[in-house]
């Protein structure tokens, strides 16, 4: 690999952005290609398509063989309150590969015998995700229904790549949180990245229900990202 393509490989890795190195197997040539690209090339999408499955893979295209190298990150899951759905919720989440962060700054809550083996931070959440990366390889998830906890990590959700954002509470609650999200400046195609009521439409009831459903719609956005 040369030295151009290291370098841009280890940027698109520190802006926590997934990348193909596409290799053509008879001439070793390589191609970097970003999960997000835009290009029509059957290469391209097929790049695309095995990024969004985290799978690295073989492919032929015009006669040539390809290996595709996925190279990506474990997606990122910032929770925002240490609350009762919280708990499920994380521990089902890192099961399925997420590196999981617990929020919330009340030390009564965010405690190491309710998130056993997690990554928690008391601190209030604007300033805890001002030192994680939020890039599209991150999903925020607010449980609070507590606007001074859950707004200033909305703001800066809704200021970032991430993929996912999602926010529990009724339809209700929903709609007075997006006349403040309005009142600080955002409009109406970054307020729809807002997934409220969070979750997939499952009939959930019990908290280990609702986090199936959270972490269910986390994982179909990340992989059915529209394509190209």
């Amino acid at each position: 690999m040369d030295r151009e393509t290291l370098f841009k490989l280890t940027t698109a890795r520190a802006k926590g952005q997934s990348i193909v190195v596409a290799t053509r197997l008879d001439t070793a040539a390589t191609k970097l290609i970003s999960s997000n690209s835009t290009e029509q090339t059957q290469l391209a999408l097929a790049a695309v398509a095995a990024s969004q499955r985290d799978t690295s893979a073989c492919v032929t295209i015009d006669g040539h063989d390809w290996f595709l190298n996925v190279i990506s990150s474990p997606p990122n899951l910032y929770i925002i309150g240490a609350v009762h759905i919280a708990q499920p919720l994380s521990q089902m989440a890192a099961m399925a590969g997420f590196n999981v962060v617990v929020i919330d700054p009340r030390s009564a809550f965010a405690t190491s015998e309710r998130f056993p083996n997690l990554h928690l931070i008391t601190a209030w959440a604007d300033e805890a995700l001002a030192e994680l990366p939020l890039d599209q390889r991150s999903a925020i998830v607010t449980l609070t229904h507590d606007p001074k906890l859950d707004d200033p990590a909305l703001v800066a959700a809704l200021k970032s790549d991430c993929f996912y954002i999602g926010v529990l509470g009724s339809k209700k609650t929903h709609a007075s949180r997006i006349q403040r999200m309005k009142a600080a400046g955002f409009d109406d195609t970054s307020i729809k990245r807002l997934r409220g009521p969070v979750g997939l439409d499952i009939g959930a009831v019990s908290p280990a229900e609702i986090a199936v459903s959270i972490l269910a719609q986390m994982i179909e956005t990340l992989r059915k990202q529209p394509k190209p």
